[in-house]
């Protein structure tokens, strides 16, 4: 090799972590300014100047001006503030489990619901509906939910596996059959259900943040917090695993002690993300596709990235879903789905055009 082509390959190998950085700040910023103006945007609206002023506020930073109106601080913290900050969170652990699945799995198509967790998720909340009445407090709904996830993705596991080890290919099929047998008890949930229960069970499924509170926040922050945290510590691992299985093997790697901590954080970090708010589709699929375009496949940076890109999508999602239609509150997961679909099935295109993964 020149020296002219020695050159050229270390300024091209130097100039990724600058372009990956570059990306990671963009991507916050392009979230910090997104909750500014959905905090700002609804049916009182608060400039921009006053939304940071009471950020900085209560932080105990005497900079910027409070909001003017009279009930400004109290819509943006007791109303906004709490739907953002959940948004976020839920983002956050959804695209981290879709980009951890699809790593340990070494599968593009794989997300969160391919183990049965929102599956799972949908008929612990049916059982609390049907079984305790529409009047059930919404903590008993949550709290089913986030059971019946963990639940669903442990018989995932349990079923896939043969003397201890699982396949990829096993465990998505046999998350097909589970999701398969959920969708079964959900539908006879709703045929036994009255009309308001049956309503609510459907209106679950469709996904919302309009109920979101600070207690449920405190809820969600420590487990996304330290389910991303654990995968954070895998990435090496999901990096060798891309090189198949025997060659990861020969590097060292335990492959199904690493596939079962996956799917734990994977079920642990999904139920937390549907318990309060319910089913919210494509986010685990489609954003990690976009940042490993972004960003590349390393999952050091492809893992941070998809943990940003995820709460954007989300944030922008639940901004999208209360000020499009005049006094309405559109379904979450309907808006995903509607954007997530196209876009990815744009990727794909882009994919087979050898352009993506």
């Amino acid at each position: 090799m020149s020296s002219a082509q020695t050159r050229s390959v270390r300024d091209r190998l130097a100039a990724v972590p600058i372009r990956t950085s570059v990306t990671i700040v963009v991507l916050l910023v392009a979230a910090l300014a997104l909750v500014v103006l959905s905090a700002s945007i609804g049916q009182m609206h608060i400039p921009a100047s006053e939304v940071l002023g009471s950020l900085l506020h209560h932080l105990h930073i005497d900079l910027g001006p409070l909001p003017s109106n009279q009930n400004g601080e109290e819509t943006l913290w007791v109303v906004r503030f709490p739907r953002i900050v959940l948004g976020l969170l839920v983002g956050a652990a959804l695209a981290a489990a879709g980009c951890l699945l699809q790593g340990v799995l070494a599968n593009p198509l794989a997300e969160p619901s391919v183990i049965g967790v929102s599956s799972g998720a949908a008929v612990g909340a049916s059982i609390v509906i049907v079984g305790f009445g529409v009047g059930a407090s919404g903590w008993g709904q949550a709290g089913a939910a986030f059971g019946g996830g963990l639940v669903a993705a442990g018989l995932v596991y349990a079923l896939s596996s043969r003397d201890g080890t699982s396949s990829p290919i096993m465990l998505v099929l046999t998350g097909i059959a589970v999701n398969a047998v959920g969708a079964g008890i959900i539908a006879y949930f709703m045929f036994i259900a009255g009309n308001t229960a049956r309503e609510q069970i459907v209106f679950w499924q469709l996904g919302s943040l309009s109920a979101a509170t600070w207690s449920q926040v405190w809820i969600v922050l420590p487990l996304t917090i330290v389910g991303i945290a654990a995968a954070l510590t895998m990435v090496r691992k999901l990096d060798l695993l891309a090189l198949g299985e025997l060659s990861a093997a020969s590097l060292g790697i335990r492959v199904e002690t690493v596939r079962r901590q996956a799917i734990v954080l994977v079920a642990i970090l999904t139920a937390a993300g549907v318990a309060f708010t319910g089913i919210v589709m494509f986010v685990g699929l489609v954003v990690p596709h976009v940042m490993r375009l972004l960003v590349g496949p390393r999952h050091a940076i492809l893992l941070p990235a998809s943990v940003i890109g995820g709460a954007i999508v989300i944030t922008a999602a639940d901004l999208a879903s209360r000020t499009l239609v005049h006094a309405a509150d559109l379904p979450l997961g309907m808006l995903t789905s509607l954007i997530g679909g196209p876009a990815f099935f744009i990727l794909l295109r882009r994919s087979r055009a050898g352009w993506g993964w």
